[in-house]
Parts: structure tokens; sequence; C-alpha cells
């Protein structure tokens, strides 16, 4: 079943009962039993939905994973993935540059709890290399990164893994699986939060997760019961039928981020522009290796810092000031005060968050209309 199919399809049968095309929303949190012990596949909703399960059997066959599972929220699949798999005192090695929530769920929770966490170059393999310890359980890695858009070598790091008998897991929320399938290229585990792309409309939160081994699996679906992290079924459809679009809006935001970044690159208010599409990116050979397309985020560095941010901002019309990405809307936001205030300044400024950053969610609009945003809140 080629991708644009799986889509639509996946996990996605017609209703047995009615014949409905469309998934029901099973807004039920328990299910009659014939008797003592004889359930009929459904016992409790925080244990499994009908509606869920469609959506889980639908990331894990656009992944190319065995299974998959579904989270109230993408934090929560984080969570989840790290609190059913590894164990006080273990080892995880992440990437640099990743979101803030995952920076704050690592440094304020998890270590604490006795994770030991070390942080390597994103962009080099090596240095996740150099970073194995004996105790190291996982290699957390986002490609591409956010905000930078850095892209990392899921392949290399796969190997890593492989030989430090660690567990490799992979935020895919940029790329989407439209673009990147990093089970394909050896990782163990692979990350949304659907509330981005693929719910794409941003009405709705999420997690989902993929995962190639069965006993892997298990764990983390213990724990998705035990601690019941889970999406409700009306959150489950919504996610679905934001998907069954993701192709054909993959297509227009990679348009328009390539439309964006080009105007970008050429105009004198802005120092640098980051987009993996763009043959001067130092990842964009890989990037065009791994991925089938490049995405819909940019990022530049306004020269002037925070007093041009705050004045192009205050200039836009069309792109809305705001936390998350992935909508069928245009939007801007300020890394710095939103997406990664959880990271100390001056780890935010070591890693290239600057005062001047911007980092833009290229929507579906018409790109000449974006165009002429940016050109009239830069000016």
């Amino acid at each position: 079943m080629k991708f644009e199919t799986a889509l639509i399809h996946a996990g996605q049968d017609a209703d047995k009962t009615t014949g409905s095309v469309n998934i029901p929303v099973y807004q039920t949190s328990t299910y009659k039993q014939d008797g003592i012990g004889k359930d009929r596949g459904w016992e409790y909703s925080r244990t499994g939905n009908p509606t869920r399960k469609a959506l889980e059997d639908c990331i894990a066959a656009l992944e190319g994973a065995k299974y998959g599972l579904a989270f109230a929220s993408g934090l929560a699949a984080e969570s989840t993935a790290c609190l059913g798999l590894l164990r006080k005192g273990d080892h995880v090695v992440s990437g640099d540059d990743v979101y803030g929530g995952t920076y704050r769920l690592f440094e304020k929770v998890f270590r604490k709890w006795g994770l030991e966490i070390s942080y390597a170059d994103s962009k080099d393999p090596n240095s996740f290399k150099k970073a194995m310890r004996r105790n190291t359980r996982m290699i957390w890695a986002e490609t591409p990164t956010n905000p930078l858009l850095n892209i990392t070598d899921i392949a290399a790091l796969a190997d890593i893994a492989k030989k430090g008998k660690a567990i490799l897991a992979v935020d895919n929320t940029f790329a989407t699986p439209y673009f990147q399938r990093p089970i394909e290229l050896g990782a163990d585990i692979v990350v949304h939060s659907s509330t981005k792309y693929l719910g794409g409309h941003s009405d709705v939160i999420g997690g989902l997760m993929a995962v190639a081994d069965k006993g892997v699996y298990e764990e983390v679906k213990f724990h998705q019961n035990a601690a019941g992290g889970v999406p409700g079924p009306w959150d489950s459809w919504l996610t679905l039928r934001g998907m069954k679009t993701l192709a054909v809006r993959m297509k227009a935001h990679e348009a328009n981020a390539f439309a964006v970044a080009a105007f970008l690159t050429a105009h004198p208010a802005v120092a640098k522009v980051y987009y993996p599409g763009l043959e001067t990116h130092p990842s964009h050979a890989l990037a065009d290796r791994q991925m089938d397309g490049f995405g819909g985020m940019v990022s530049f560095e306004l020269k002037g810092g925070r007093a041009a941010a705050e004045a192009f901002f205050r200039k836009l019309k069309i792109f809305v000031l705001a936390e998350s990405l992935g909508g069928v809307e245009s939007l801007a936001c300020y890394p710095s005060t939103m997406t990664h205030a959880a990271i100390p300044e001056r780890d935010r400024l070591k890693r290239g968050i600057t005062a001047g950053l911007v980092r833009l969610s290229a929507g579906i609009e018409n790109s000449d209309d974006l165009i002429k945003d940016l050109d009239r809140a830069l000016k």
C-alpha cells in the first residue's frame, strides 16, 4: 500500500456494524463483558479504544513499524518512552538542539529521578559516540531539529546505538513520515507530537509513537496503560481525520517554505537562514539522502536582535505570533521566550538560539501573500 493510500485506509476499514466509511468515535469508557474473563477484546478505554486503535495502527503503517501507540500529547509520548524503558542510573545521550519541552523534561523531571543525561552535537554522530557510556540505554535525537533545522544522521546513530546496546529514539515531528521514516534507517522508536503536522489544523493535542520491536512495544504499552497518559476517542478521531490529508498538505507546506527561505536569504535585514532545502545549508546533502523532502519549517536570524524581532512581530498580518507549528495557517515563533524559554540563556546562546532568532511554520496559504507579509514586517 502506497503512502497516500495508507493515510486513508491503514487501520481504517469500514465499520463492521454499520458500514460507515469513517471510523466511529467510540465515546465510551467501558465495555460489556459476556461473563467473567469473557470480554470482546475491549475492557476499559484507558487500556484500549477502537478509535484510538485505528490511529495507532495508522501511524505504525505510515512509519513502517510493527506497532503504534497514541498518547495525550507529544511530551506524554516522550515521558512514556523513557519511563517505560529506563531505570534509575541509566544514561541518555540527547542531541543538543532539541525542543525546549524535551530539555525541561530531561533536566527538571528525569534527572531528579536518577537518570543521567548528556548532550551531543546534533550535527555530529561522532559527538554522540564520544558521549556513550557503559550505562547508556538510549540515544534521543530530533531531525530536523527545533528550532535550528539541523540534520542528524539517523543511520549513523542507529549503528552507534546498536554497538552500545542502546535504544535509538527519534522525534520525527518536523519531517513527518511523509518526508522521513527513521525506522527504515535503523531507529527503534519514532515519536511525534501529533498536535503539529499530523493533526494539521491546530485543533487537537496528541502524541504518537511507532515501535519496531515487540519487546520494546510491550514495555511501553504496559507503561501507557499503567500511567494512563492516553488520548480520548474524540482527539484520536480528529487526528485521524487530519492525517488523511497529510500528503497534500506537506507538499504545500514545503513549497511555501522554499519560497519563504529564498526570499529571506536575499533580504538585507536577515543575517542567516536555516532551511535544509537550501543548498547552502551545511547538512543539505544528508537531508537530501535521508529525507524525501525538506519540510515546512524555516528559521532565520534577524539583524538587530530582540528589538528587530519585536518590530517584525508587530507588523505581521498573516503569520500569527503563536506557539506550536504544522497547522494549515502560517505561524511565527520567538524561541527565546516561547518554545525554548526553559533552557537557560547561557545554554540557549551556546546552541545558537539568539535574541534575533525567529522560527516560521509555513502554512498552506498563497506563497505570494506570505512573502508580502514578511516583506512588510521586515521593513
